[in-house]
């Protein structure tokens, strides 16, 4: 109803009450006519499915040219790793408020329901300020057998969790396992939910992953087994081929597959640089492997490499990973973090605050002013002992921060600064937020908080 001004598409709908729309049953009791079948002959694999956007998060939204050959491989390949999907008796059910214009939401999660069978069911909310009351609210009346998040809705899950055991025993009986993308889950969010589903259940809730992006439709990587720890970004999925190629002390990871896509639409400059010489896709992230002797235990997500940088000492800064360790070091406080520092001495984090938490921490009414949460003796204090913690585990200059910026302004998704798959867009933020920056690097301003030590 919302965009009826704007299409003139066929809507089918099960409810007979719909008068716009045309009766689901009558078009599956309609007999198959030879248009359809000619029409459905006419598909073939380099038939274009769709576009889709990159989110921007390293740069201007590209179109992706998504082919049915990328679909179905990729579904295809999620099944043989997924083998539960197939076997009799499977129920697949799906609670998920990931948009259907991005990848993961739509040719990962829809595409799973759409190709095994199962129940998806919309959630209207997301992991925002003021919407995921809403998808609490789902979430207690359908229990998904699969949970699909970011890391930022479960973090904002595990805490609802920890309060409310209704909804935890219900949630820890019903997921089978849960499933993280869009950016590394913080190894205490991991933890926080293997003790959860103890309390809850008695066992320990499987945790698994992917990697992949818009270009890969979006699966290259799948964890279809038990990773030790958060991070872990599985193995090849079959029919596609990853290469390591050094680049500074990093292996730079590209991708070669029938689930890559041909390139980006009326875009031949920006296809041909997407590309080496050998066809593999230049994805722009780098891995490492859980171990180097055995690589069929997975790879590690360790950054993008656009998004490092060196200090003036010549250090190279890996920005996925610090952050990962920067948010975990800072637990609970810090629901996400940007990392800052180029080309300077030091790195320094910019910290979108855990509201709930920090109000906690200073014994404050839910109501407190934002500015009275972050600012106030006992946040600054834990803010200063996390970064310690950073500092003893990190060592060198590139792997800790010695001072952070609490942000009293939320991520804005209108300022580019969040995508809509809920992770930090780190390029937008620094744009955006270059006053805030510059206070962090005014070494006679107070607002900082600095490093314990």
């Amino acid at each position: 109803a919302a965009i009826k001004p704007l299409h003139r598409a066929v809507i089918v709908s099960g409810n007979p009450e719909d008068a716009d729309a045309l009766a689901f049953p009558a078009i599956a009791a309609t007999p198959e006519s030879p248009d359809v079948a000619k029409a459905f002959a006419a598909v073939t694999p380099d038939t274009i499915a769709k576009f889709l956007f990159t989110s921007g998060s390293t740069g201007t939204p590209k179109a992706v040219i998504n082919t049915q050959r990328m679909l179905t491989s990729s579904q295809q390949a999620k099944a043989q790793t997924w083998t539960f999907l197939e076997q009799p008796g499977a129920e697949l059910v799906i609670l998920d408020w990931l948009p259907w214009s991005h990848t993961f939401g739509a040719n990962h999660n829809f595409n799973l329901v759409l190709r095994n069978g199962g129940t998806l069911y919309i959630d209207g909310g997301k992991p925002a300020p003021g919407l995921f009351a809403t998808s609490l609210a789902n979430l207690r009346s359908v229990v998904p057998t699969v949970y699909f998040n970011v890391p930022r809705g479960f973090d904002m899950l595990i805490a609802a969790l920890r309060t409310d055991d209704e909804l935890r025993r219900k949630f820890f009986e019903g997921a089978k396992f849960a499933f993280y993308a869009g950016a590394a889950l913080p190894q205490n969010l991991w933890d926080a939910l293997e003790e959860l589903s103890l309390q809850a259940v008695g066992h320990r809730l499987p945790m698994v992953s992917a990697w992949g992006s818009t270009e890969t439709s979006p699966l290259a990587t799948d964890c279809h087994f038990l990773a030790k720890r958060s991070g872990n970004i599985g193995v090849p999925i079959p029919g596609t081929e990853l290469k390591l190629v050094p680049s500074g002390d990093k292996l730079e990871v590209r991708v070669r597959g029938p689930n890559v896509t041909p390139g980006y639409w009326k875009a031949p400059d920006l296809t041909a640089a997407a590309f080496d010489d050998e066809g593999f896709y230049k994805i722009g992230d780098a891995v490492t492997f859980a171990d180097p002797e055995w690589p069929d235990l997975g790879l590690f997500f360790d950054g993008r490499v656009a998004e490092d940088f060196k200090l003036n000492s010549g250090t190279w800064v890996s920005v996925g990973t610090l952050r990962v360790a920067g948010i975990a070091a800072l637990a609970p406080l810090a629901q996400d973090i940007v990392v800052t520092g180029h080309g300077r001495d030091h790195v320094r984090f910019l910290v979108f605050p855990n509201l709930a938490a920090c109000r906690s921490l200073a014994g404050l009414p839910e109501s407190a002013d934002t500015r009275e949460a972050i600012g106030h003796p006992s946040v600054r204090a834990a803010i200063g002992q996390g970064l310690a913690r950073l500092k003893a585990q990190g060592g060198h200059s590139s792997g800790h921060a010695t001072r952070a910026l609490l942000l009293a302004e939320p991520a804005s998704v209108d300022g580019g600064e969040i995508t809509d798959k809920g992770y930090i867009n780190q390029r937008a933020v620094l744009t955006r937020r270059a006053a805030a920056v510059a206070v962090l690097e005014d070494d006679g301003s107070s607002e900082p908080v600095g490093c314990a030590g």
